[in-house]
């Protein structure tokens, strides 16, 4: 059995992933990450269980958030000083313990415990995504990096239609319990996927490793400008995805939670944006990847404004949105990663952290701009966050244009 897995290792060395491996973790990532969305539509009958005032039901999401974040900080690099292989195995585990806690919760405490750990052990994607990165050749790693991340956008997007679903049929602990049982047969078929690598174990100390993320983007150009680029198509993302439910739940359309959830399906477009610009990626197209989806995304909102007056309109800007903003991801992730493959994991994790400021910042703008504005005033938060990416994207370009070779932002590529 050791020697057959040290085998497959050396192939995947010599060749890179296969496009069988590869689908199997971009479906164990999309499944992982769904983790975090799952409560969103379940708030009020959470609630209604559980006693919990309308007042402090809000805790859940902020706390499975606020997990996610020390996840990402003090989790995610450790897979650049171990074996990833078998972190990824423990988080999986651990993971699915932290699902059985929140379906089987009897009081709030239970409850807000088993989220928290549910949202810090869900960065078991991140990791996912660094290892498929680590296992991936130069000239195959934004495929693969896209068709990862495709994985995690259907999660991300399919997560409220399936909770949705699901508590319908059986309620909101059912969907936990059946999302535990998902990530144990998970963690099963990783067992048998993801090779043993028999690399020497990294003497560097894991506060250092923890805190030169800081370092890392601080001092280069090229991180920092992507992590900044992250922050603002995100908070364009979270401004969409937070506000819409607003309108939808209200007169002239009252729809169920289950019927917004569907619309999420609509933005599995982004799967096929991720896919495409990881292919564009390898190709040395970048930049311009990022410049024409940048583009495509400020003219999204145009549609998206039209909510009240015709919904095909808003359906297609949700389409040109979503695969722009996953697009311009992925192009992130392949230009990171590629700065120092080894520790991908903590470039990863830092760039994420970027990710997670911006969807905290558009919720919070968008619930308070739609109050105060209407869905108007949302559109134009949207295409505000959107302008301020693609002027940031232009500055870049000409920065590039003027310091050429050996100041420019990024990479001298196509």
């Amino acid at each position: 059995m050791d020697e057959k897995t040290a085998s497959g290792a050396h192939e995947i060395q010599r060749h890179g992933l296969s496009r069988s491996r590869t689908l199997i973790i971009a479906s164990a990532a999309g499944l992982s990450v769904a983790n975090i969305y799952y409560s969103q539509p379940l708030l009020d009958e959470i609630a209604s269980d559980l006693g919990i005032s309308s007042a402090v039901i809000g805790l859940i999401v902020m706390l499975t958030q606020v997990g996610y974040g020390l996840g990402l900080i003090f989790i995610v690099p450790i897979g650049d000083l171990t074996d990833r292989r078998k972190l990824i195995i423990a988080q999986g585990l651990l993971l699915t313990t932290a699902l059985v806690i929140v379906a089987t919760a009897g009081a709030k405490t239970m409850l807000l415990a088993g989220m928290a750990s549910v949202g810090l052990l869900a960065v078991l994607v991140q990791v996912l995504v660094a290892q498929a990165a680590a296992l991936s050749t130069p000239s195959q790693r934004g495929k693969v990096v896209g068709t990862v991340t495709s994985g995690v956008v259907a999660g991300i997007l399919s997560a409220r239609a399936f909770a949705g679903t699901v508590a319908d049929l059986g309620g909101w602990r059912a969907v936990y319990m059946t999302s535990a049982l998902a990530t144990l047969a998970m963690v099963g078929v990783l067992i048998f996927v993801l090779p043993r690598h028999s690399v020497e174990r990294s003497s560097e100390p894991y506060i250092h490793a923890v805190l030169s993320v800081r370092d890392m983007f601080s001092r280069n150009p090229i991180l920092l400008f992507r992590g900044i680029l992250a922050l603002l198509i995100f908070a364009s993302f979270s401004t969409l995805w937070t506000a819409l439910v607003l309108p939808l739940s209200t007169p002239p359309f009252s729809y169920s939670h289950t019927q917004i959830g569907l619309f999420g399906l609509i933005g599995l477009a982004g799967a096929v944006g991720a896919t495409f610009a990881g292919r564009l990626a390898d190709r040395g197209y970048n930049a311009w990847t990022t410049g024409i989806s940048l583009a495509i995304l400020l003219a999204s909102w145009g549609l998206i404004a039209l909510l009240p007056y015709s919904t095909p309109m808003l359906l297609m800007g949700i389409f040109l949105l979503d695969l722009a903003v996953q697009a311009v991801h992925v192009s992130n992730l392949s230009i990171i990663v590629a700065v120092n493959p080894q520790k991908s994991g903590r470039l990863i994790g830092g760039y994420m952290v970027f990710y997670s400021a911006g969807s905290a910042i558009g919720a919070i703008a968008a619930t308070a701009t739609y109050a105060r504005f209407g869905w108007a005033g949302v559109s134009i938060l949207g295409a505000t966050f959107s302008g301020i990416a693609f002027a940031v994207w232009i500055a870049s370009r000409l920065s590039a244009v003027l310091n050429r070779p050996s100041d420019a932002v990024e990479p001298s590529r196509k």
